[in-house]
């Protein structure tokens, strides 16, 4: 089913107690964001999970409840942005109370729960009790591709796998790489020699497809996707249903976060394991001292303190 308008209910959504935040002017940031925004705006938290909300050694969280439980008070949206797949995303939504929509498989989906009021999200089909905007090829065109040059370049991805050599490769409970093979939109893989990645990318490329990398794997993915432009798409429908300015922050560590990063207001970098970055340097960037869930607890509640 295919629809031009509206996803779910009539419940109350976030947007109808939208949070405030003070003028930027009254900040002494204005001078860097604070030309962009009106004295009423709204704040929107997009976060990678793996390296980033969750650490990357064993998938904790523990580092970021504070914050968390802060989001939650202030009644402000986190919205995941990941690799991973809209079950194991369901499955930390639950765990951490969220029902806000949320993008999977490097930007190939947004999930809107059913019921998340009656935003106009445009065209989006239904997938069981979700209403899905697919940017992304779909999991067949991509193993269909996969399976043509498996051999050739020495490629195994998470289609060739059992659920064992899932969790030898990730470290996940065996429920969770469970999750992580009910794909939609992409193949993680493995790559026998680095010095094949660029000749693989070259041929994907000339199929519609591409190649990026998160902190774990390579990711065979549509060349129209990635987690930014699926940010831009959902910053649109949430200026499109809101009468107010939207603050966005966004948090990652990987290259495959670049293109959120560059999509938000306020870009968060988080530090790798061994203290390293990416290479990258945006505007009003700001670098997390701490890797995982400590970084991202210490920045977004010192991001919360100035702006709230």
């Amino acid at each position: 089913m295919r629809s031009l308008w509206k996803c779910g209910g009539g419940q109350e959504g976030w947007w109808g107690r939208t949070h405030l935040l003070r003028s930027a002017n009254d900040f002494g940031e204005r001078k860097k964001i604070g030309a962009r925004f009106s004295e009423t705006m709204s704040l929107l938290l997009f976060t990678d999970l793996d390296g980033t909300l969750l650490n990357h050694d064993n998938y904790a969280y523990e580092g970021a409840k504070p914050a968390l439980k802060r989001i939650e008070a202030e009644k402000i949206p986190l919205i995941i942005v990941t690799s991973k797949t809209r079950q194991e995303v369901k499955a930390l939504q639950k765990e951490l109370g969220l029902e806000e929509p949320f993008i999977v498989e490097n930007g190939g989906g947004i999930f809107f729960p059913q019921n998340y009021s009656n935003f106009k999200i445009g065209d989006y089909k239904r997938k069981n009790d979700d209403c899905v905007v697919q940017l992304g090829r779909s999991y067949d065109d991509i193993r269909r591709f996969f399976l043509e040059v498996k051999a050739q370049f020495g490629i195994k991805g998470f289609g060739d796998m059992d659920v064992q050599q899932i969790i030898n490769l990730t470290g996940l409970p065996r429920h969770q790489a469970q999750l992580a093979q009910q794909r939609d939109f992409t193949e993680p893989f493995i790559i026998e020699k680095e010095s094949k990645i660029d000749a693989l990318e070259a041929l994907a490329l000339k199929e519609g497809m591409k190649i990026t990398r998160g902190g774990r794997f390579y990711h065979l993915i549509g060349i129209g996707q990635d987690k930014g432009k699926a940010v831009e798409v959902l910053i649109e429908v949430f200026k499109n249903n809101l009468n107010n300015n939207i603050v966005t922050v966004g948090l990652g560590d990987s290259q495959n976060d670049i293109p959120m990063l560059q999509q938000v207001d306020i870009p968060v970098l988080i530090p790798k394991l061994d203290g390293e970055y990416e290479d990258v340097d945006l505007s009003n960037m700001i670098r997390a001292k701490y890797p995982g869930s400590i970084g991202w607890n210490e920045t977004v509640i010192g991001i919360l303190d100035r702006w709230l």
